[in-house]
C-alpha cells in the first residue's frame, strides 16, 4: 500500500510542480503553440502504450463525443486559461486557485448531475471562497505580484477541467484509461492546431535546449507519467483516500515557485493556502462507514 501512496502522491507533486514550468513556457512561446505540442508529445508516447493494451479500438459515437468535450473542456480550455493566466499573475497565486477543483467539481456535480451536496460539501465550498477571497486580498499588495484578471483565467481553466471530471464520470469504464486519454489528446491536437499554425515559425525558439527540455518535461509528466502513476496507485489505494493526495498539488506548486522563481508567499497567500487545503481535504477525505 505504501507503494501506491507513493505513487499518488508522486502524480499530484509532478501536476503542481508543472504549474511553475507552465509559466516559464508562456513566457517564451505562443499558448496554443505549448498546448498543441504538448499534446502532440503525449499522442506519440501514448499510442504505443494503448496498442500494447488494446490495440485502440476505435469506441461508439456517443463516447467519442464524449471524448471530443472533454478534449475540449478539460485540455483546451484548461490549458488556455491556466497558461493565458500565468502570464499575467504568479505561479504561487495560480497553483492557489487550481486548489478550488474538487469544490467546484463538488457544485457541478450538484448542478449538473443532480447529486446531493452533503453538509462537509457544503463546507468545502465555503472554505474554497474563503481561500480565493484570501488570494485576492494578498494580490492588493504590490509585492505579491500577482493579477486579478490572471487569477480568472487560471479559474477558468478549473472549471474547463470541472467540466472534464464530470465527463469522465459519466463514461467511465467505457474504454480503458490510457487509450481514453490517448482520444483526447488527438482531439486536443487537432482543435489547437489551426490557433498555432500560423505562429508555427516561432517553434525556432524550440532550438534552446532548456526551453526545449521544459516542453519535453511538461509534455510527457503532466500528460502522460501524472495519468500512469495515479491509475497504478488507484488500483491497489481506495478512491477515497486517493483524493485526499491532491492537497499535495497546491503544496508543491506553491514550493517550486518560491523556491525556483523566487515567488514571495505573503500572510494573506499562507491563510489562503490553509483555507484552500482545508477545503481540498474536507472535499477528498472519505466518509466514515455507517455500520
Amino acid at each position: 500500500m505504501l507503494t501506491a501512496y507513493a505513487q499518488l502522491a508522486a502524480s499530484m507533486v509532478l501536476v503542481g510542480i508543472n504549474v511553475p514550468v507552465a509559466k516559464l513556457l508562456s513566457e517564451s512561446l505562443p499558448i496554443a503553440m505549448v498546448a498543441g505540442l504538448r499534446c502532440l508529445l503525449a499522442f506519440a508516447v501514448l499510442l504505443p502504450l494503448a496498442l500494447h493494451q488494446d490495440g485502440v479500438r476505435r469506441p461508439g459515437r456517443p463516447v467519442l463525443w464524449n471524448l471530443f468535450w472533454q478534449a475540449a473542456l478539460g485540455t483546451v480550455l484548461y490549458n488556455a486559461g491556466l497558461l493565458a493566466g500565468l502570464r499575467l499573475t504568479t505561479a504561487l497565486e495560480g497553483g492557489l486557485v487550481l486548489a478550488t477543483l474538487p469544490a467546484v467539481v463538488a457544485i457541478g456535480a450538484a448542478v449538473f448531475l443532480r447529486e446531493r451536496l452533503t453538509s462537509r460539501s457544503w463546507l468545502s465550498v465555503a472554505l474554497a471562497a474563503s481561500g480565493m477571497a484570501a488570494v485576492v486580498v494578498a494580490r492588493t499588495a504590490a509585492e505579491a505580484g500577482g493579477s486579478a484578471l490572471g487569477n480568472a483565467l487560471v479559474f477558468l481553466g478549473v472549471c474547463g477541467e470541472a467540466s472534464y471530471v464530470l465527463l469522465a464520470r459519466r463514461a467511465a469504464g467505457a474504454l480503458p484509461v490510457i487509450t481514453a486519454s490517448l482520444w483526447m489528446q488527438a482531439f486536443s491536437a487537432g482543435l489547437l492546431l489551426p490557433a498555432w499554425l500560423p505562429d508555427a515559425a516561432q517553434a525556432a525558439r524550440l532550438a534552446d535546449p532548456w526551453l526545449l527540455s521544459l516542453l519535453v518535461f511538461h509534455s510527457l509528466t503532466s500528460s502522460v507519467l501524472c495519468l500512469l502513476l495515479w491509475y497504478a496507485g488507484l488500483r491497489r489505494a481506495p478512491a477515497g483516500i486517493a483524493g485526499v493526495f491532491t492537497a499535495l498539488l497546491p503544496a508543491s506548486a506553491a514550493v517550486t515557485a518560491i523556491a525556483f522563481l523566487g515567488e514571495r508567499m505573503t500572510a494573506a497567500h499562507t491563510i489562503g493556502f490553509a483555507l484552500l487545503l482545508g477545503s481540498v481535504l474536507l472535499a477528498t477525505w472519505p466518509s466514515r462507514k455507517t455500520p
